[in-house]
């Protein structure tokens, strides 16, 4: 028997009552259904500085990147939920990235990202869901080597669209998140086989 596909979900905001952070976890819990091991991180854990090549030349990844780092590099794959803001991906999710693509001893050239599989999904109260910032994470993500599934999910509307359980009140709303996340499960179980 193989190991499970193991999958990180975050979104990105590090807002407490983000509606992106409780996508993500309704799609992880798709994930785990589709019989991976899911993790759960909060950006608003990992706050590290704007990046700067001065400051990495100089000291080097922060901590909080280093720690991020090294939970997107323990894991098969990730899920992501993006905010819009102003018509693209939040500043907090893209610093993230940037920081996480660093090259650090004894490593190749995007060691955290190469190989990996993706799902995206995106939560707004407006009306189209924050569709396109996942079109520009998903060019991003892919530019970086990673496959991002061609399933996403952005939800419109979604400002009181949440149970108290986390869960979405409507059944097909909630099955629509968990399919990116039994896709991105499946996507990577066949790549790993």
């Amino acid at each position: 028997m193989t190991d499970p596909v193991r999958i990180l979900g975050f979104a990105g905001s590090t807002r407490a009552d983000s509606l992106n952070k409780k996508l993500v976890r309704v799609a992880l819990a798709g994930a785990a259904e589709a019989g991976a091991a899911t993790s759960y991180l909060d950006l608003a854990d990992h706050r590290m500085p704007v990046y700067d090549g001065d400051e990495e030349a100089r000291h080097g990844l922060p901590e909080p990147a280093r720690q991020l780092k090294r939970e997107v590099l323990a894991h098969d794959a990730l899920l992501i939920a993006s905010p819009e803001y102003n018509g693209s991906l939040t500043a907090v999710l893209k610093n993230a990235l940037d920081w996480i693509s660093r090259r650090e001893d004894g490593e190749g050239a995007l060691a955290a990202y190469d190989g990996k599989v993706a799902g995206l999904l995106s939560a707004s109260p407006g009306g189209l869901g924050g569709l396109r910032g996942l079109a520009h994470l998903r060019q991003i993500l892919s530019g970086i080597h990673v496959l991002v599934v061609p399933q996403q999910y952005a939800f419109a509307r979604a400002g009181d669209a949440f149970a108290a359980d986390g869960r979405l009140s409507d059944a097909d709303q909630d099955q629509a998140a968990r399919a990116i996340g039994r896709a991105v499960a499946e996507t990577t179980a066949k790549l790993k086989a």
